[in-house]
């Protein structure tokens, strides 16, 4: 198999783990030919200070021999998204490859571009204000970490990348290949690309006492178990009462909501990545029948849980 290049375009100001994370996924697989391109060859500054080396100009790649092109973000893009040379290339190279991509904030300059035109895309959470301004016309779903459409691949931010490379990967070369390379970076294959950027590990304060640790750790570890308020205040040791304000106060959320949360969450995975019924999911998370995890699900996510389903199943996008 020829060797497909992959162009991870940075500027001032890139968030260093939008580029190291996927560059390290796939710059050590014989299949691809990585390279870090910016504005011009030399050194480039991260947002943080770190200092990177762009071995490429952007003049210095012909686009029709890029395979794909991976644009990360940064708080610099929004300079990027306005320098009319460096948005002219991005258009032109997404005219050639064979698939676009996103870290991050990365998508502003998609945007700019113009290559997002009736592609539903993700972006970090803390910019979804900021985009929806800027770019009313272009679908926007803030809650996947990443998203596959078409050509255009766009991923949450940061870490995410990584997932959205690892998906890359999958799709080209494998889902064995990806496992190995998951193993040997110690990373979690893999995180649907419908998995919420406000799953529990993120939206969860983590407490911080000992017995609402022992509650929370009981609801994530089994979210199918019977999980009241009197038998998580058990769990914690304390009275009832006393239970759900420090639970509160701790969390952020009272014992019941909590709980709800993980259930989603855990159906959202059930939903993404296996087969198996609506009713044996609803049981499996705790909801313990289709009705009631098709009610809350659509008041949570938006959508039934077969819609989501549909939606996610697949790392395949429409063409």
């Amino acid at each position: 198999m020829a060797q497909r290049t992959v162009v991870f375009l940075t500027y001032s100001g890139l968030q260093s783990l939008d580029l190291a994370g996927p560059f390290e996924v796939m710059a050590h697989i014989p299949e691809y030919r990585c390279l870090v391109a910016a504005r011009h060859a030399g050194p480039v500054v991260s947002e943080s200070g770190l200092p990177i080396h762009a071995a490429y100009g952007i003049d210095d790649i012909d686009p029709a021999d890029v395979d794909t092109l991976v644009v990360v973000g940064g708080g610099g893009v929004d300079a990027a998204s306005r320098d009319p040379e460096l948005v002219a290339w991005v258009r032109q190279v997404a005219g050639h490859a064979r698939r676009t991509t996103s870290v991050c904030s990365g998508v502003f300059l998609l945007a700019a571009a113009g290559v997002l035109t009736g592609r539903t895309v993700t972006t970090h959470w803390s910019r979804v204000a900021q985009f929806r301004q800027d770019h009313p016309d272009i679908a926007l779903d803030p809650d996947p970490i990443f998203i596959h459409d078409g050509p255009v691949w766009t991923s949450a931010g940061v870490t995410s990348g990584m997932d959205l490379a690892l998906a890359l990967v999958e799709d080209d070369l494998g889902r064995a290949l990806a496992h190995r390379v998951a193993q040997h970076l110690v990373l979690y294959l893999r995180r649907p690309g419908s998995q919420s950027q406000f799953s529990a590990p993120l939206w969860a304060v983590r407490p911080a006492t000992d017995p609402i640790r022992a509650a929370t750790e009981a609801v994530t570890t089994d979210p199918a178990a019977r999980h009241t308020v009197d038998t998580l205040a058990e769990r914690a040791g304390l009275s009832t009462r006393h239970f759900q304000r420090r639970f509160t106060a701790e969390c952020g959320v009272p014992p019941t909501v909590y709980v709800e949360q993980v259930r989603v969450e855990a159906a959202r995975r059930a939903l993404a990545e296996g087969d198996d019924p609506v009713d044996a999911v609803a049981r499996r998370c705790g909801f313990g029948t289709a009705e009631t995890l098709r009610r809350t699900f659509h008041r949570r996510v938006g959508v039934s849980p077969s819609d989501y389903r549909d939606r996610f199943r697949s790392t395949k996008g429409r063409p």
